[in-house]
This record gives structure tokens, C-alpha cells and sequence, in this order.
């Protein structure tokens, strides 16, 4: 675990759906949970509270630990953001074994996918695994062209980064054979990227994306079990850690998952105890009403009023 020290920016959204009605703002230490410590329910250590900090956001704390942590913290305000599985995948057996694992409807789906791709790229699937400095280079100066198009660049500036720091630190990877990274190509052009860099025997799933030219092909399922294949064939993984968040992507070829969530600790000042008390209450009556809503069948109307 490595918390990150300084604090950022936090906001706290009172929000239905995907529009935010206000937001507090709050200066937190985030404080990661890595998978093995998930896996093993072992709290994080919190570092120390700078005087301008309200508090940290730890996440993926296995959600079984939460009283734990809470008490760990010396009784500050506890308050859940979000909850969701933190996925994995198994490296430690075969390909066939891991394959035969899915549900049948992923491996028809993926099957059926790399046909399509082979069928445009003259019987093949074509992918390159770079791991090397100079292997590095070429694959991010092929990935950031990929990632300028793709919607997590436009809409959210999470593609693949092009930063001087972000690049020493994968280079500085490869001589240290600690990162993984792939190209996808499609009738010989690149159209999906992979990187992955490594902690320990574990690989997480950092960065991704493909070129939205190639959506009707679904290039990242075809190059995610590509990925696979070439890990289980290496043997130098145990593990893939697929991060925090919840995605069909991540439940379809993952092996495992533990229960988290990301919790907020906070100073306990009497803002910071109206603020959470305000915002659970907000946040129960939007899941009342989405409740409502369901039993009665309203579902298209509430999203149209939602959309404005």
C-alpha cells in the first residue's frame, strides 16, 4: 500500500444519475488498498493528517473491514462512497483451464470476436507484446495515437498519458521487467492498446483503449484474452488485477473478486459531520425513489426528466 501523501481535491456530489445538483469540496489523502492486502482483509496504515487536510479516501477496503478501519482511525467520520467488486484473474493454472472457466457465453463471444478480426486481417490476429525500454518507446508512441482518439482521452483525459514523468517510469519498468504492454492490430493498422504495469507477481490493469473506427469488431475483448494467452504461456504473472470499479469487461474474464468499497474519513468537525449526515440522507432518498420508480414502471420517464 502507498498512500498518496499530498492531498487533492475531493468532491463530495449530492447527484441523481449522471447530473450532479451540488458538490462540497473536500482536501483528501487517498490511501490505496492493494489486491493481495483486499484479498487478505489487512487494513491500510494512515499516514499522517497535514493541518490542511480534511481527512483520506481509502479504496477498495474490503467491505467486511469497514468497522475495522473506522476504529483504526481513531473514530473519525466514516462515510461510504461506493461500493463494488474489485476483480482479478487467476494466472497460476492454464489457458485451457482458465478458458474453460468462463461462461459459455464469454468464450462463444470471444471466439466469435477474433474470427471477425482474423477474417479483416487475412486469417491472423495480430498482436505484440512489448516489455523492453526500446520495445517501449515504439509501443507508446503507436498506443498515444490510439488513445487520442478513444472517448476515455476526449471525455475524461484518461488515456494513456504522454508526460515526461509517465514515460521515465515506464522505461525505468522495462529495465526492470515490471510492466507488460500490447498492440492489437487490425488489418495492419493499430487499433487497441494494453498496459499494464507490474507490482510484485501481480499485473494491474492501468491503461487501455482502442480506436473507435473498430467498435463493431470489439478489439478489446479479442485483445484481452490475447493478453491472457500470451501471460499463461510466460508463467512470470500469478495474478491480473483488473482495479477498482465494476464493468462487464472485468466480470466476464476475471476468476475472482472481493467485496470493497471506497471510504471517506473525516475530520470530526461539526461540518464535516452535517455534510456526510446531509449526504446520506440525499443519497437514501435517491435510491428510495429509484425504487419507486421501478415498482411503478417509470423508468423511461425518469430517465427523459433526468437528460432535461
Amino acid at each position: 500500500m502507498n498512500a498518496t501523501t499530498a492531498p487533492r481535491p475531493t468532491a463530495l456530489n449530492f447527484q441523481i444519475g449522471a447530473r450532479t445538483l451540488m458538490a462540497v469540496q473536500r482536501s483528501m489523502i487517498r490511501v490505496p488498498v492493494s489486491l493481495d492486502e483486499a484479498r487478505e482483509g489487512r487494513l491500510p496504515v494512515l499516514p499522517p493528517l497535514p493541518r490542511d487536510a480534511h481527512g483520506y479516501i481509502v479504496t477498495s477496503l474490503p467491505a467486511d473491514r469497514l468497522d475495522a478501519m473506522i476504529y483504526a482511525s481513531g473514530h473519525m467520520i466514516g462515510f461510504v462512497r461506493q461500493r463494488y467488486h474489485r476483480y482479478f484473474a487467476d494466472l497460476t493454472g492454464g489457458y485451457d483451464g482458465y478458458l474453460a472457466g468462463l461462461s459459455s457465453s464469454a468464450r462463444q463471444g470471444v471466439r466469435r470476436k477474433a474470427k471477425k478480426i482474423a477474417q479483416v486481417s487475412g486469417g491472423t490476429i495480430d498482436v505484440r507484446r512489448y516489455t523492453a525500454p526500446a520495445e517501449l518507446e515504439e509501443f507508446h508512441d503507436i498506443a498515444r495515437r490510439i488513445a487520442l482518439r478513444t472517448y476515455q482521452e476526449k471525455l475524461m483525459g484518461e488515456g494513456l498519458p504522454d508526460t515526461p514523468e509517465f514515460v521515465r517510469d515506464m522505461l525505468a519498468r522495462g529495465a526492470g521487467d515490471a510492466v507488460r504492454a500490447w498492440l492489437l492490430h487490425i488489418a495492419g493498422e493499430p487499433a487497441a492498446y494494453l498496459y499494464c504495469p507490474a507490482r510484485g507477481d501481480t499485473l494491474i490493469y492501468e491503461y487501455v483503449g482502442h480506436d473507435p473506427a473498430f467498435n463493431d469488431l470489439s478489439p478489446g475483448a479479442v485483445l484481452q484474452i490475447e493478453a491472457f494467452r500470451d501471460l499463461f504461456e510466460e508463467r512470470r504473472f500469478t495474478r491480473f488485477d483488473f482495479t477498482e470499479g465494476e464493468g462487464q469487461h472485468k466480470r466476464q474474464f476475471s476468476t475472482g473478486a472481493v467485496p470493497c468499497l471506497d471510504l471517506l474519513l473525516l475530520r470530526p468537525s461539526l461540518a464535516n459531520r452535517v455534510t456526510t449526515a446531509a449526504l446520506g440522507a440525499f443519497n437514501h432518498s435517491v435510491a428510495g425513489g429509484k425504487k419507486l420508480v421501478g415498482m411503478m414502471g417509470l423508468e423511461k420517464l425518469a430517465r427523459k426528466l433526468r437528460r432535461g
